[in-house]
Formats: structure tokens, sequence, C-alpha cells
């Protein structure tokens, strides 16, 4: 048995053992590399990285400038207000959190999780997303009560627009809004939250506006919670920017308008600058930066007066008389007319089977020129009309600024139309008609306006011809746009047939008459549709009102060196003497007798009747 078992002949293979110790040695050696690379190769980066899930940096919201009016009275300011969001990586169940702050906040909780589920792509997971924009204080003494024991809630502090005055200024000012899509794409700089220009001023100037954000960097625990913090680039607020309008005045324009819908627009005739630019019915600018509800938008949706229009640049009317002027001009430019020549007018003109009436039945008798602006004679200026056809009084009306755009800087304007032969038969598929040109003659017709461009040419006339661009900063330089083509002496007679309107026994605009001032004007009653035998046997206030005429005057005021246009549109107020006519006498005491003539409450009355009847029409005719 010995023999077959020695133990000093068995022993262990060197060759293997060697391989199992080279083997180790070499993990060994391994490990050690790898450990010197991450722990000093690489040090730096991972200790950055280490960093970074303790340090968090955050846009800081910078201030919109200020707004001021020509004098500098404040009308958009910034204040406080608190966002909340959701930092989805400090929180570990996003469906409970929502949930909850539905409960705080009184929302909707799909809405809010539709609102999350929406934005989640655009916000990092370290970054807060914005799920209520706008904390009331009792929301946020809420929140802030049980913010420990939810992890993930930011409250974010950020300025929050607010106008002054609300709705007095809102088709000026317009508003701001949360950023959209569309806003995020087009600016790369904007995140979510931001709050944009969306309406008006705010929007037009809107990087003049907006300032530049600041940056923060803060250190946060393992539950998310902030330790420290620092600055590090302190925000830029926007430049603060001055408005031509003067604020009394502006409310003295909204507080006549009252509740009829309508525009008014006051311009210095030498600088082009707008002292009032008024709207009615208007709307509350701070609904939109607070965030407008769906009933909200729905109520301004669906107000038959359409409060969101700006009636003064985005609506476009039949002139009516006050177009008169414009046709007269384009009479002494062709030269086909001589303005002390008369015509007789008998209260009509017949043209084939049409009888086209003037204003008064019984007729002017004989008329000239300047008579014809002055009682604003229908009948001289059909036959006028007749003479010049549609070829050259649209000519005219183009070359003192109608059918275009003034450029003013706010969105949305309209150039409103002046027909041509060739826009009709492109439109209508019909050829220009004889009565198209008595039609025209009269402001009537296919021709439509703004009230814009109405100030306009009447600050042309008053200021010896130059046709301004209408400016709405106090800064801005004049702008001359164009010259009317006329000559000085030309111009004068339009100029004295304004003033002769006010100050003869027989003009149309005796009531804005003012002691001590120069005081030129005219009226408009432009024909929305044409009444039947029916209707024209009723009273005025029997009309119904979306049958009503609307109610124009223009005017010119000087003194002491100042000269000013105003032009004024009442939606279906009949008459311009009447509708129109006590709101422009309003506008000229402010200007040259420091009055404040108050709105007699009679009126107001009035204009909620009147939107009372509009509403009872809308209503009925969803029935239908």
């Amino acid at each position: 048995m010995s023999d077959l078992y020695n133990e000093s002949e068995q022993q262990a293979p060197r060759a293997g053992l060697t391989l199992l110790q080279a083997l180790i040695l070499g993990l060994f050696c391994l490990f050690a590399v790898r450990l010197w690379y991450l722990q000093i190769h690489r040090s730096d980066a991972f200790q950055a990285q280490a960093l970074e899930n303790q340090l968090r940096q955050e846009s800081i919201p910078s201030p919109r400038g200020l707004i001021r009016d020509r004098n500098g009275d404040l009308l958009a300011v910034n204040e406080p207000a608190y966002a909340l969001g959701i930092i989805r990586e400090d929180c570990p169940d996003v469906d409970r959190l929502v949930h909850q702050i539905a409960v705080w906040t009184g929302k909707d909780y799909f809405e809010l999780k539709t609102l999350y589920n929406k934005n989640r792509k655009r916000v990092k997971p370290f970054e807060p997303l914005i799920v209520v924009p706008d904390l009331t204080f009792a929301q946020l003494a809420l929140v802030e009560t049980n913010k420990l024991r939810w992890p993930g809630l930011e409250i974010q502090f950020r300025p929050r627009r607010l106008y002054r005055y609300g709705t007095l200024f809102a088709h000026v000012l317009g508003y701001v809004a949360e950023a959209d899509e569309e806003d995020m794409t087009k600016r790369h700089d904007l995140a979510l939250g931001d709050y944009v220009g969306k309406q008006g001023i705010e929007l037009m100037l809107e990087d003049r506006m907006r300032g530049n954000k600041g940056l923060a960097q803060y250190q946060v625990d393992v539950n998310g919670r902030r330790l420290k913090e620092r600055v590090l680039k302190h925000p830029q607020a926007g430049h603060e920017i001055s408005l031509s309008i003067d604020l009394g005045l502006q409310r003295l324009c909204m507080d006549w308008l009252s509740e009829q819908a309508g525009g008014v627009a006051v311009m210095d005739a030498d600088t082009g600058q707008l002292w009032a630019l008024a709207t009615a019915p208007s709307y509350n600018s701070n609904d939109f930066s607070s965030g407008l509800s769906s009933k909200q938008w729905a109520k301004l949706r669906d107000n038959p007066l359409h409060p969101m229009q700006n009636r003064v640049i985005q609506s476009v009317y039949p002139p009516g008389s006050i177009f008169k002027h414009v046709v007269a001009g384009a009479g002494l430019q062709s030269g086909m007319v001589d303005p002390k020549e008369t015509v007789f007018c008998s209260g009509s003109v017949k043209l084939g089977r049409r009888v086209f009436r003037c204003w008064r039945r019984g007729g002017h008798g004989k008329v000239d020129m300047n008579r014809a602006l002055v009682e604003s004679c229908d009948v001289y200026f059909y036959k006028l009309g007749k003479k010049l056809t549609v070829d050259r009084m649209s000519e005219f009306a183009k070359a003192v600024g109608f059918g275009q755009k003034t450029g003013i800087r706010l969105p949305h304007e309209k150039s409103g139309n002046i027909p041509t032969r060739e826009w009709k038969l492109k439109r209508f598929g019909e050829s220009w008609q004889g009565g198209d040109n008595l039609n025209m003659a009269i402001g009537q017709g296919f021709t439509l306006v703004t009230p814009l461009q109405v100030v306009r040419f009447f600050a042309g006339i008053v200021n010896g011809g130059k046709l301004l661009k209408p400016l709405l900063l106090k800064d801005e330089k004049t702008v001359v746009q164009a010259d009317i083509p006329l000559r000085p002496d030309q111009i004068e007679l339009l100029h004295q047939a304004l003033i002769n309107t006010v100050e003869t026994p027989h003009g149309t605009c005796r009531r804005i008459r003012t002691k001590g001032v120069t005081v030129g004007g005219k009226t408009g009653t432009a024909q929305v549709v044409r009444l039947t035998d029916e209707l024209k046997e009723l009273k005025d206030d029997q009309i119904p009102y979306k049958f009503r005429d609307h109610a124009w005057m223009a005017a010119i005021v000087e003194k002491d060196g100042r000269r000013f246009a105003i032009a004024c549109l009442v939606e279906h107020g009949l008459h311009g003497g009447s509708g129109a006519g006590p709101i422009v006498k309003a506008v000229i005491d402010y200007l040259f007798l420091d009055k404040v003539t108050p709105n007699p409450e009679e009126r107001k009355a009035k204009a909620r009747a009147v939107r009372a009847l509009s509403l009872k029409h809308k209503e009925k005719r969803r029935a239908h």
C-alpha cells in the first residue's frame, strides 16, 4: 500500500499556482487603475456632478416696464404674485399631489392634470412645472402650511401685471398672458409660466418692455428642501414708456360712450400724437393677466356688442356725410368743378328709374360747394359724384389715406375699403353702375372707413395738408406720411367750410360751438340698411337697434397755436349731431376750457336700454 501512495512524491502544480497568482494580481491592478481613474483622473468631473445633485439653478423673472400717460400718471405696474409648481424629481406620487392641489385651490382636477401632461415635456424633472399660475393669499397660506408634508411642491414668486384702470385703456395697452407653445417656439428665452404681451402696446413693444431674466442658484437636501441660495445674475426690468394718451381725456371719452358701442379718437394735428383712443364697450385687462376662466372667456366672446373689438382701428363703417369733404376734395383736384358754381337742390335726383333723395325733403335750393358742405346737401354731391365717377373719387380717397392702414403701433388694424370698378367686378361679378357713383358721393354704398382714418384726414385739413402717422408714444417723432394733393387755397376752402358748419345758422354742427375757440365740424349719419316703409314711419327710439343709423361727427379745434382733430362714431346712434355731438363737445371743453363735463344720467340710462334691446335681439336670433 505504501508503494502505491507516497506523500513526498505528491506536489502542487507550479504552473497552475503561478497562473492563479497572476490572475489575482491582475484583478487587483485593474481595480487599482479603476480606482485611480475615478478618484484622481475623473475626480473633478464627478465632483461637479455630485455638486449638481445638491445645487440647482432657477431663472428670476424680470418685471415688465411701467406704462404712464402723457402727464406721468401710472397706468400699468407690477405687483407680487405667487405661482404653484411641481418638481417631478422630488415628487413620489404626482397624481396624488395634483389631486391635493385641486382641493386646496378649488380648481378642477382634470384641468390641472391636463395642464401637467401638456407641459411636462417642456420642463426638466428638477424644474418646477407651473400648474397654478396665480395663487390667492388664502391659497398661498394653505399651501405653505402643508408644504413640508408634500414633497415636490414649489412656490414661485413672480411679478404680476396690474392695470390700474382696468377697462379704461384695455384696447390701447392690451394685456399680458402666459406664453403658449407658439410664443415659446418663436422665442427660445421664454419658458413655461412666463408672461408675454398678447394685445395692444404690450404686444407691439414686447421686446422693449419684457426685460431680462436673472439667475439664482440654491442648495437642496435629499428631500429637495432649499438650504442656501445666491443670485448669480440680477434681473433687469423692462423699459418704462410714456403714452401720448391723456388719462383724464380718456376717462371722459369712456364715460360719455358709457354702455354704447362706439369709439373716439383725438389727435394733435401738428404732431400726430393721440390724446385719446377710446372704444366701448371694453373689457378688463386684469382678467387676462390673472388668468381668464372658460366662463369669463365665453361671456366676452358671446357678447353681441363685441367688447374685445377695438372699434377705432378694427371696425369699419360707412362714413356717411363726413365723406363729402373727401368728394369735394376730389372735385377740386380734378378741376372739373368750380366751387362757386351753384347747383339747384329740389330734394331729389332721378337716375333711370331710381330716385335719390336729399335728407331735406323740400330741398336746399341753389347751393355752391361751401353751402353744400355746411348744410350737407345730398343732391349737390349726387351730381358731383356723377360727374367725377368712381375713378376720380377713389383715386383721391386713397391719396388722403383711406383704404389703407394708418400704421398706428397697434395690432390687427383694418384698412377699410375704397371701391373701384375692378373691385366690384371681382367681389360681386358685377360691373360698376351709375347709382354706385351717387351712393359713394355721400359716403354710402361700398365705402368703409375707420374712425382713425377719419381723424387723420381732418387733422390734415386743419394743419395745412399734412397726413400724419397716428402716434401712441410721447417720445415718438412726428412722421408725415403724405400730403393732401390740393393747393393751399383749396385746402383752406375745405377748412373754412368746417368752421362755417359750426358758426353759421344753418350749419349741422352748431351744438359744438365754443366761445373763444375756433371750432369746425361735420356730422354724418351712416345708413346701416335701407329701411322699409313701415320702419320709416316709426319714431327713432322705436326702430330696432340693429337697423338704426350710425352717428358720426368729425371736428377740428384751434386756439393759441394748438390744433386738434376729433372723430367720434356711435354705432346705431341715429344722428351725428345728437348721437356723437355731445361727446365731441365734452372733448373740446376738456382740451380748451379745462372743463370736465359729466355724462348726464339720462344718457347713461338710454345707453343701457339700447344695450338691453341688443341683447334681447341676440337671444331671439339664437332661439330661431
